[in-house]
């Protein structure tokens, strides 16, 4: 059966290339991979080529850019299936984009969604674990990384670049494989280079900002993209919705980040504790019921760490009892003498965070970003803007 699974969707994805017409021949196309950072890379080198004077394209897990025209991806998937990324191309080659930039994700590589791409270039931003339950362990789900990045050094396009962050401890499995598909490989130390960039935004205040800038900023330069405009466009930029996106300041912050692994909340956590003096209130779940399990406990241990106030709520449950999940995550936090509260409602939730917080206090509603659905049981979802919400209770 996983046989006949797996070649229906190499099958899908061939017929896909096919009735389309062989779209990313006509454009140069960057995929992006990696644990976290995508979204943002994405976004980043299309704000770079659009102030080298090219027309982009991009589908990343916040939005949808062709052209001019920027949309939500009301998807829910940030690599779609059932053809959607060669119609994409093919769309962004009518409209008369040159270059298009895609995130691509280990589950859409599972289901071979990359193939039949013809890969200009290939960016990784950084490894940890996640959808572990899905792959089996992280060496697989390390693997169905590297099977993209394998495809795009093989492309059939003649001058393929890729990308690394070099100071990643995963760094080497990349550039091997690379190395054998006879790709050029640019190394990047991202810590370093990111700092060199000298950025002035108050998105770069970020640690993990600056690495994605230096990524961008490194494909950008292979490209002969002027550095003057390099540095314009990153300063430029105002950051991707739902990440680390501040709703208010005063008197106390609100935040909504898309933080959904124990490793990216951490940052998030450990960023706000250093730049504000206030107790941190924390809004939180846990990924989708049915799957990626193990993050439970390990995502109230981070809270636990981090956090002044944890406030467990409602994330996406599916199937799964939204009350044995929120149970699930507090079995991480044993030793954390803080207050911790259950609210399946997340709205509730919200609210009893703002209610709570004081004056230089930071309130940071982690792991929907800028999603638009909270799914339910039996394919069942609701519409949610985690950003909306949070300026109807603060009446903004």
């Amino acid at each position: 059966m996983n046989w006949l699974r797996d070649r229906y969707h190499l099958a899908r994805a061939y017929l896909a290339d096919l009735w389309y017409r062989h779209p990313s021949r006509d454009l140069v196309v960057v995929g992006v991979t990696g644990t976290k950072g995508k979204s943002t890379v994405v976004e980043l080198l299309a704000a770079i080529f659009d102030a080298a004077g090219e027309k982009t394209a991009f589908l990343s897990s916040a939005r949808v850019k062709m052209g001019e025209q920027v949309d939500w991806n009301r998807t829910g998937n940030s690599m779609p299936g059932l053809g959607a990324l060669q119609r994409f191309l093919r769309q962004a080659a009518r409209a008369g984009c040159r270059y298009a930039f895609l995130e691509v994700t280990s589950q859409g590589v599972l289901q071979h969604r990359h193939r039949f791409i013809e890969w200009d270039a290939a960016v990784f931003t950084n490894l940890a674990p996640e959808h572990i339950e899905a792959h089996g362990s992280f060496e697989a789900y390390r693997d169905a990384k590297l099977s993209f990045f394998e495809s795009a050094a093989r492309s059939a396009k003649a001058d393929r670049v890729v990308v690394v962050n070099k100071d990643d401890l995963s760094a080497h499995f990349f550039i091997e494989v690379a190395e054998r598909g006879g790709a050029r490989v640019i190394e990047v130390p991202v810590r370093a280079r990111g700092e060199e960039l000298q950025l002035a935004g108050k998105w770069v205040s970020v640690p993990m900002n600056l690495e994605n800038a230096a990524l961008a900023a490194a494909y950008a330069e292979v490209c002969s993209v002027p550095r003057h405009l390099i540095r314009s466009a990153l300063d430029a930029f105002q950051g991707v919705p739902g990440r680390l996106e501040y709703i208010q300041e005063r008197p106390f912050a609100a935040v909504v980040d898309y933080a959904h692994t124990p490793d990216s909340l951490a940052r998030v956590y450990e960023h706000l504790k250093n730049t504000h003096h206030g107790h941190l209130v924390c809004v939180l779940g846990a990924a989708g019921g049915g799957r990626d399990k193990w993050k439970r406990p390990e995502m109230g241990k981070t809270a636990a760490e981090f956090c002044d106030t944890i406030i467990l709520t409602n994330e996406d449950p599916y199937n799964e009892d939204p009350a044995q999940i929120l149970s699930e995550i507090e079995s991480g936090t044993s030793g954390f003498r803080g207050p911790i509260f259950k609210i399946v409602e997340r709205r509730e939730a919200l609210a009893k965070a703002f209610a709570l917080a004081k004056p230089g206090d930071v309130v940071v509603a982690t792991g929907k970003g800028s999603e638009s659905f909270i799914h339910f049981a039996k394919g069942k979802k609701s519409a949610w803007s985690e950003r909306d919400e949070m300026k109807k209770l603060l009446n903004i």
